[in-house]
Parts: C-alpha cells; sequence; structure tokens
C-alpha cells in the first residue's frame, strides 16, 4: 500500500491561491477513500473467500471455508458491483500513476469474475473447481510453516470439520447434465487426492497437540474421510454417468474469456495467423540447426536444395531422437531435477543477469488432488508472505501407465527438457519472478498477478537463457529449446483450435505429434489439458511476444545504457501486472486509456 498523499497548509503560502489547496486538500480526500476502498475489498474477500486467503498469506480466516451456495455466490457478486461502484465513484485526476494502475487491476479483476460467475457459471458444471478448494484447503494450511505447527493443525481441525458442507453444496450445485465427460473423470481421480495430505501432512504430526486438541482433530479426520468416501460414491455413481456434454466453449464463450484472460489486443485470429507464421519460421530454424547436428555425426551428408517437409521432419527427429536417449529413470526425475536446479542456479550467479532471491526452493512429488492437468508447476508462497519455502512440483507417470507410455514420458522430458523445464517453473522462471513480485509494496500489485506476465516471462526465460550461453555449445539443447518454444505455439492454436473449430482428437494428436514433434503421452496430456481448461493454453505464445517486445522496446529507448540485470530486476518489481502497466511503470509513460 502507498502512503497518502497529504496536502500540508504551507501549500497556501507556496502558491498563494485558494483553489491549489482545494486541488491538494481533494487529492488527499480521493487518495483516502482509494486505500479504504482496497482494505474493504481485501477484508472482505478474505472474509468471503477464506481457502483463497490462505493461499495469499492472510491467515485471519484458517478456520473458515468458502460457502459455494447460491446464496454464497450472490453475496459474493454483490460485494463485487460495491466495490466496482466505489472505484467508479474515485476521480482519475485525483489518482497517482500508482493507484490509477492499481484501480485498473481490481476493476478487471472483479469484472472478470462477475462475468465467469454469471456466464461461464464453471460452479454448475466444473467439478474440479471444488475438488480444487477442498484440497487447498488443507494443503495450504500444511505445506509451509507461516505459524506454529500446533496452531496450523487447529486450523486444520475446522475446516475437516467443515468438509461435509462444503461436499453437500457442491453435490447441490453441480448439475450432471451440464458436466464435460473429461471433467467428471478427473474429479474422480482427483477426489480422494485429499485423504493423501491427511495422511502425510496431518497425521504423523497428532503428537504435537494436547490430549483435547488431538481427540477433536482425530474425530474431524474421521467426518472428513467419510465425506470423501461419500462424495466419491457419488461422483462414481451419480455425476460420472450423467456427464455428457460438451467440453468445448464456443466461439462466443471462448473469445470472451481469451479477451479477459490476455487484456491483449490480439484476437483469436490475430494469435492464429502470427501461431502459424511462427510455426513455419520455428521448422525452418530446427532443421537449419538439425543439419549441423547431423553433419557432426555423419560429415560427408549432402542434403537437397529444396527439401519436403517431410525430409525436414525426418532430418530434426533424427537429432531429437538424440536427445532422448540422454533421459532419467522413471524414479530418477525428481533427482534429475535437482542437477537441472544447481546447473540454471550455477550460470545465472556466475552471469549475474538478474537478482536472486534466498528463499528456499524444495522440488516434490505433485500432489495427488493437484495431478491430471500438467507434469509440473511451481507453488509459491502466498504474495502476502515473503521468505518461505515454494514448491517446485513434479508429477510422476501414473501407476496404471504401460512401459511404453512410461518411456514415450521420458523420451519427452530428457535431461535437456527437464534443463529447460528448470528454467521455466524455477530457474529465472516462475520461482525467481514471483519470489520478486511477492514483494513489492502494494498488495494489489502482489496478489492480483496476470497469468500472461508469468507465463510470458517463464518462455522468455527459456530462450534468454540459450542466448546467454547456458549449455553453450550443446546444439541439442539449442534444439530442444527451440522444440519447447514450438510447444508454447502450438498451445495457442491447439487452444482455440479445440474450443471453436471443433478438431477432432485424431486431429489435435496429429498437430501436436507431426507439427510440434512432441511425444504420444506429451500430445495426449496436452489434448486432456485443452479440453480442461481453455484461454490459458493461449498465455504462453501471448506473453512471450509481449515480453519481447517490452524488451526490445527498452534496448531502444536506453541504448547504451541498456543493462541485461537491472532491466530484469526491474520489470519484475513491479508485480506480476499486465505488461501494458509494466511498459507505464518501467518508462514513466502516462497510463493508456
Amino acid at each position: 500500500m502507498s502512503d497518502f498523499q497529504t496536502a500540508g497548509i504551507w501549500a497556501i503560502f507556496i502558491s498563494g491561491t485558494i483553489s491549489m489547496f482545494t486541488n491538494e486538500l481533494f487529492g488527499q480526500e480521493s487518495n483516502q477513500r482509494f486505500d479504504t476502498v482496497v482494505n474493504r475489498y481485501f477484508e472482505e474477500s478474505a472474509r468471503l473467500n477464506p481457502i483463497s486467503a490462505t493461499a495469499i498469506g492472510d491467515h485471519r480466516f484458517d478456520t473458515e471455508i468458502n460457502d459455494v451456495s447460491a446464496k454464497g455466490r450472490e453475496q459474493l457478486a454483490r460485494f463485487y458491483r460495491e466495490i466496482l461502484s466505489e472505484l467508479e465513484s474515485l476521480t482519475e485526476s485525483s489518482l497517482s500513476l500508482d493507484e490509477q494502475i492499481d484501480r485498473a487491476l481490481l476493476a478487471h479483476r472483479l469484472k472478470a469474475a462477475l462475468w465467469k460467475q454469471e456466464e461461464l457459471q464453471e460452479w454448475a458444471w466444473n467439478p474440479l473447481y471444488y475438488s480444487g478448494l477442498v484440497g487447498s484447503s488443507i494443503y495450504g494450511l500444511m505445506a509451509r510453516e507461516f505459524a506454529p505447527l500446533a496452531d496450523r493443525l487447529r486450523s486444520a481441525t475446522a475446516r475437516l470439520e467443515k468438509l461435509p458442507r462444503l461436499y453437500t453444496q457442491t453435490r447441490t450445485e453441480l448439475a450432471p447434465i451440464r458436466v464435460p465427460r473429461i471433467h467428471a473423470e478427473t474429479a474422480v481421480s482427483q477426489n480422494r487426492g485429499v485423504l493423501s495430505i491427511i495422511e502425510n501432512l496431518i497425521e504423523p504430526h497428532l503428537n504435537e497437540l494436547n490430549e483435547t486438541d488431538r481427540q477433536r482433530l482425530a474425530q474431524a479426520i474421521e467426518i472428513a474421510r467419510e465425506s470423501v468416501e461419500e462424495h466419491q460414491r457419488w461422483l462414481e455413481n451419480e455425476l460420472q454417468p450423467q456427464a455428457q456434454a460438451d467440453f468445448r466453449l464456443g466461439a462466443r464463450l471462448y473469445d470472451q474469456k481469451l479477451s479477459w484472460t490476455l487484456q491483449s489486443s490480439l484476437s483469436r485470429e490475430k494469435i492464429r495467423k502470427r501461431g502459424e507464421d511462427f510455426m513455419h519460421d520455428l521448422h525452418q530454424r530446427m532443421y537449419a540447426l538439425s543439419k549441423e547436428i547431423y553433419k557432426e555425426r555423419f560429415p560427408y551428408t549432402e542434403f537437397p536444395e529444396s527439401p519436403s517437409k517431410a525430409y525436414q521432419k525426418a532430418i530434426i527427429r533424427s537429432c531429437l531422437e538424440i536427445a532422448y536417449q540422454d533421459r532419467p529413470s522413471a524414479d530418477g526425475v525428481v533427482a534429475a531435477a535437482n542437477h537441472s536446479v544447481k546447473l540454471t542456479t550455477d550460470f545465472l550467479r556466475e552471469k549475474d543477469i538478474i537478482t536472486l532471491p534466498d528463499d528456499p526452493m524444495e522440488i516434490i512429488v505433485m500432489p495427488e488432488f493437484q495431478r491430471g492437468v500438467s507434469l509440473a508447476y511451481c507453488d509459491s508462497p502466498g504474495p502476502l508472505e515473503t521468505g518461505l519455502k515454494t514448491f517446485y512440483a513434479v508429477a510422476p507417470p501414473p501407476a496404471s501407465w504401460t512401459e511404453a507410455q512410461v518411456e514415450s514420458h521420458l523420451r519427452e522430458y530428457n535431461h535437456r527438457s527437464l534443463h529447460n523445464l528448470t528454467v521455466h517453473e524455477a530457474m529465472p522462471g516462475h520461482f525467481v519472478q514471483l519470489a520478486h513480485a511477492n514483494r513489492n509494496p502494494r498488495k494489489l500489485r502482489a496478489v492480483l498477478s496476470s497469468g500472461v506476465f508469468v507465463e510470458g516471462w517463464a518462455v522468455y526465460s527459456e530462450w534468454m537463457m540459450c542466448e546467454e550461453g547456458f549449455l553453450e555449445g550443446d546444439l541439442l539443447m539449442r534444439l530442444i529449446v527451440l522444440k519447447w518454444y514450438l510447444r508454447d505455439v502450438t498451445n495457442a492454436l491447439l487452444d482455440q483450435a479445440v474450443h471453436v473449430d471443433g478438431i477432432s482428437k485424431e486431429e489435435g494428436m496429429r498437430m501436436l505429434v507431426e507439427e510440434a514433434f512432441q511425444e504420444e503421452r506429451e500430445a495426449d496430456g496436452k489434448w486432456r489439458r485443452a479440453q480442461l481448461t481453455s484461454a490459458q493454453l493461449s498465455t504462453y505464445f501471448v506473453g512471450y511476444l509481449e515480453h519481447v517486445d517490452l524488451r526490445a522496446d527498452a534496448e531502444t529507448r536506453w541504448g547504451s545504457q541498456f543493462d541485461l540485470k537491472t532491466y530484469h530486476d526491474s520489470v519484475l518489481s513491479f508485480g506480476s501486472i499486465p505488461t501494458q502497466y509494466v511498459r507505464t511503470l518501467l518508462f514513466d509513460l502516462e497510463l493508456s486509456k
């Protein structure tokens, strides 16, 4: 939060006019009003969304859970409209640039939330929203040491006791005939994940409590277990058999969601055009690099002057195959990721191109309730907390996979791919970026993050590291980085192809395997993710374009004064906000209307 901009009595004597004093005084009143609105937003939203409050580091309501009933939604929508009305009543001329940006961020977040509730209506058809709430309600309390263990266990006790109500409301609000089958199947596989949290993070610590609290927690665990199993039966016997709805959003909802998500001038059509152009360019770059790699092994090779697309792809695949041979074992992925963290961290310290946080980070096996959407993610502390542990979570190959499927997965996540994954998720990707963002003193900047900025930074980091010399001389590493960038482009194309164009799984798999060189397991997982999510897969490509444009702008404006570390630290200092606002603050511009 910024300091109030107070008007001093000395302004009367300095200006010699009453009008200046009046303007200063009104400015003071408006700033106080703005701070009041922001404070009310944090106070009430934490009370209405206690699970989210825990996640961002506000622990005043750690014993409560969300009211996901129709009444709870109505209360939340009414509150959002009240805050929007108060924001709109503030005159722009009386707000500082920082406050104008904060107001725009909050207004956008509230309008997007209302659109999701009233138009998208995931509360009626997406069971993953609820399973995520249940898992996060307990995991968010136990994963990090933000308070003494006994206090966190007591909070967990209170939430476990309230799970029956949350599950009952979930079953009331979900309309099985509106639920896509893929969402129902994923919910069935995720639901019991909360039991593993109880078994691994709560039960081993029962003796930390006194006898009374220990007995209450033991009873709460039994209540929770019964509730989880009751809900599992409902998911399997009631929801899944009726879940036959289309997972595709359709053009109208998709375009609206894309606009709310990206906050960009790039429309769906423009994204497709740029994506197709980039895909063609990346194919050419991968072929040129593959020829170098191939000739190192087979120096007498003569390549045709006008190779067909099939020939180019064959050469690219043959070189990717070399990289795939250097891969970890099924039980060695976490150890390999740890090695990648050391490599990338050592490189960044040597190059000194960004300030690295001192915050602790641990590589963990992904919790069960989070599996089924992506292979890895960065789980940072709440934006209102600093210094706590970040988790770089990696999902193991499912036990149900065949030996061939496990091999396909490990080929995709070979050692070089794990290096690039670590760059994206940790060094200097999400871990570093979010650690910087969490230190921003303006609460709204830290909390209201832009997925486009966050994912764009991580993708930018991949190629930036390569350009700065990470594993310099390893042409296979550069080829893998190009493949990953091709993945980001394909993400955006697949996203709209699924939800608007209605492509089949066969067509989607062909795009991912033939055009993006993905292994079968990766392609199958991405097809699944495209069904379960929408608009998010476009944030990688669009975010990368915005970050590249921003850096080019800085290099032009600063000329010989441009310094990469200064640039990186400055860009990350403003929080995880849309790039348009970063540009305004970085170059001290007026806020675009």
